[in-house]
């Protein structure tokens, strides 16, 4: 009999933390809700609620999956940080996946779905995904611009969405997911420069 795989998904890019414990693509328990900056508090604390939900450790799990961004520097890193963390200690496989894709799964609607996250200073985090069935594919490149001249380009029928709870049976069966060969060197996407690295530039 097959074994199936142990999965742990976080994502923490926007004010919505989700974390999933997976069986394959089966849902065993969930948390996605919205925050008041709290990420960093709450995230390992409803980790090991969840364990203790399903009998778990974190030597159980064979898979971390991550949303590596774009979306708030803080929010990313703090995701980053724990499955780094977690995988580093346990030898634990890790695979990235956009947190934009990982709101475009929860869509069940038109075959055109827009993700949009604020990105401030008038500009938004966008995501153009294509849902045929249960695969999920990107149609352009995820973009950092202003949402209504986006919008204003696009020749398809769309619907516009920035939050949802992940569905990981979509997601499994779409080729969105990266695999980390060194985890030293996972990072977020963030999509444009941080304030640090544009403060080296003015300097």
């Amino acid at each position: 009999m097959k074994q199936l795989l142990k999965r742990l998904a976080i994502d923490t890019a926007t004010k919505y933390l989700f974390i999933g414990l997976y069986e394959d693509d089966t849902c065993l328990t969930s948390y996605y809700k919205p925050g008041d900056n709290d990420h960093s508090v709450k995230l390992m604390s409803m980790i090991e609620t969840m364990f203790d939900e399903v009998g778990w450790s974190i030597a159980d799990l064979d898979e971390i999956i991550i949303g590596i961004g774009p979306g708030s520097y803080t929010g990313l890193r703090i995701g980053v940080v724990v499955a780094k963390m977690f995988a580093w200690n346990n030898s634990i496989p890790v695979k990235t996946v956009s947190s934009l894709a990982l709101v475009a799964s929860s869509y069940v609607g038109s075959k055109y779905v827009l993700v949009e996250f604020d990105a401030r200073r008038g500009n938004s985090f966008l995501g153009l995904y294509k849902r045929t069935g249960k695969s999920l594919e990107l149609v352009d490149n995820e973009q950092l611009t202003n949402l209504v001249d986006y919008k204003k380009s696009l020749d398809v029928p769309f619907d516009t969405i920035s939050n949802g709870e992940p569905n990981m049976s979509v997601l499994l069966t779409s080729d969105l997911f990266d695999e980390v060969i060194d985890i030293h060197g996972l990072n977020p996407n963030y999509l444009r420069k941080t304030e640090a690295e544009r403060n080296l530039e003015n300097s």
